[in-house]
């Protein structure tokens, strides 16, 4: 039998003292009344039009987003250790994205395998020399998080491209509210909804030397696109322009500009929700239709300020994940304040050996997949899966990682009208540019299956409300970052992500 750390729930199922208020009331409450405000908050999301698309269903229609109406609660001392740990990560991540595309001085000095960087899908030669503002690339970004059995917090992975989830997080806190008010006025409990401001902040100090007062533009591939909704949402938010591709043209001065009834409309930045590959068809993929022309040439003119910059995906590989504590310790001289979930790389001999005779120990995943595809859970797979896992990874040892199966800390979530442990994992959201800006908490995803480790909504997975409660109290014990010895990293990915993670 697996031991799992409860967040909310002491082995003797009494409470947590960041739960007491949380814990006593729902005993008031009673099954009947805690179902009946699920179906409130469900209602909620059903008439607030919050939603999601699963691009297996094969007919793009959009799905309720799913919710339980149990939140999740963290001490606010561990919380401010997180952020602290999450802000140095990103600014290692940062700094190696900006060498790689410069100096390349890791790689120089041995700590960052150049081959590595060879065989490297995200790696965009087209960036070579480029210079975004503050030598930042990735703005924008989402690390997850898993607890392990004795409840330290790991970095499960970086996702750094166009990571998707964090209007979930301020709607979750807006049905939960209506849900739960009488708590909100017991407890210290963070607020999320300054998220779209902050953002604001960031992509407006993105703008041109000497733009004031900046266009800003969200640019989505579409209403097909799975994230449609959160682009719409953060548009909306921030007074931005919601655009696609067809709406802009660059002009002969090398400038940005959206098609409006009134003629062009200079744009100074854009919050690019596509893949590098589609954002240029004069840059990147030809027959793309989902960006504009010539948008990489007024990147690089410093016409338009562009976030995430093109480019930063090449630290978003789980192969390069790898090696995140050997770059924050190269970059900062700092040890990492959260550690790595340890981590097989197949491209090394040993480590691919030991992969291949443990294969039903260890989770297995692509380096460059996303939304939970293409990784096997080797204690759940069956032998034919585990010979094709081993196949694929024998073909392609470069693009293949394994971790150990972490037992993820469980949260109790309503099932059938009684609540039940289900395994969770946590995806805070970091903005970054002349300061950095940690969200309180973040998105909390939940496996509704019991025993699974699944937890993407595209895989069947819910949410939940975060809640980074401050109560005064000290911070729980936890481990030492664990400095992660290369040769000996292994663990698990039960939440990966890629595009639009």
């Amino acid at each position: 039998m697996h031991v799992h750390v409860d967040e909310l729930l002491h082995d003797d199922h009494t409470p947590r003292a960041s739960a007491a208020a949380l814990w006593s009331l729902l005993e008031q409450l009673g099954p009947d009344e805690i179902e009946a405000r699920q179906a409130a908050t469900e209602l909620d999301i059903l008439t607030m039009g919050i939603t999601f698309t699963v691009y297996s269903d094969g007919e793009n229609i959009d799905r309720a987003w799913p919710f339980d109406v149990v939140p999740r609660i963290i001490d606010g001392d561990e919380w401010t250790q997180v952020e602290a740990g999450l802000a140095q990560r990103l600014r290692a991540v940062n700094m190696f994205i900006d060498d790689i595309y410069n100096e390349q001085r890791i790689v120089a000095d041995g700590v960052f395998p150049a081959e590595l960087l060879e065989d490297s899908v995200n790696f965009r030669p087209e960036c070579v020399g480029a210079k975004p503002k503050f030598g930042v690339w990735a703005h924008i970004s989402g690390s997850d998080l898993v607890r392990d059995d004795d409840g330290t917090f790991y970095v499960l992975e970086d996702n750094l491209r166009v990571p998707s989830g964090v209007s979930y997080v301020i709607e979750n806190r807006a049905v939960t509210k209506r849900a739960f008010p009488e708590l909100f006025g017991q407890n210290r409990i963070r607020p999320v909804d300054t998220y779209t401001d902050e953002l604001n902040k960031l992509l407006t100090s993105l703008a041109p030397d000497g733009v004031d007062d900046p266009t800003l533009a969200v640019l989505t591939p579409g209403i097909f696109n799975s994230a449609y909704f959160e682009h719409s949402f953060l548009a909306q938010r921030m007074g931005a322009e919601l655009v696609e591709g067809s709406d802009l043209v660059v002009g002969d001065d090398d400038c940005v500009y959206m098609h409006t009834v009134e003629g062009r409309e200079r744009v100074h930045v854009i919050y690019r929700r596509i893949d590098d590959l589609f954002i240029d068809p004069d840059a990147f993929r030809p027959d793309s239709l989902l960006g504009a022309a010539g948008l990489m040439r007024a990147w690089k003119a410093g016409n338009v300020g562009i976030a995430n910059a093109p480019g930063a995906g090449v630290a978003d590989d789980k192969c390069v994940y790898a090696w995140m504590p050997d770059i924050i310790r190269y970059y900062l001289d700092e040890e990492p304040k959260i550690a790595n979930v340890p981590t097989y790389r197949c491209m090394y001999e040993d480590e691919r050996e030991y992969v291949l005779a443990h294969l039903d120990e260890l989770v297995t995943k692509p380096a460059n997949e996303s939304g939970g595809y293409g990784i096997t859970i080797g204690s759940r797979a069956t032998e034919d899966e585990l010979t094709a896992c081993a196949e694929a990874i024998l073909a392609d040892p470069r693009n293949w990682v394994a971790q150990p199966i972490i037992n993820l800390s469980t949260v109790p979530t309503l099932i059938d009208g009684e609540l039940q442990p289900r395994h969770v994992d946590l995806r805070p959201f970091i903005l970054t540019g002349a300061s950095s800006y940690v969200t309180a908490g973040g998105l909390t995803r939940v496996a509704l299956q019991e025993g699974s480790l699944i937890v993407n909504s595209s895989q069947g997975g819910g949410s939940k409300d975060t809640w980074i409660v401050d109560t005064g109290g000290r911070p729980p014990s936890a481990r030492s970052s664990q400095s992660q010895s290369q040769s000996q990293s292994q663990s698990q990915s039960q939440s990966s992500n890629g595009g639009e993670a």
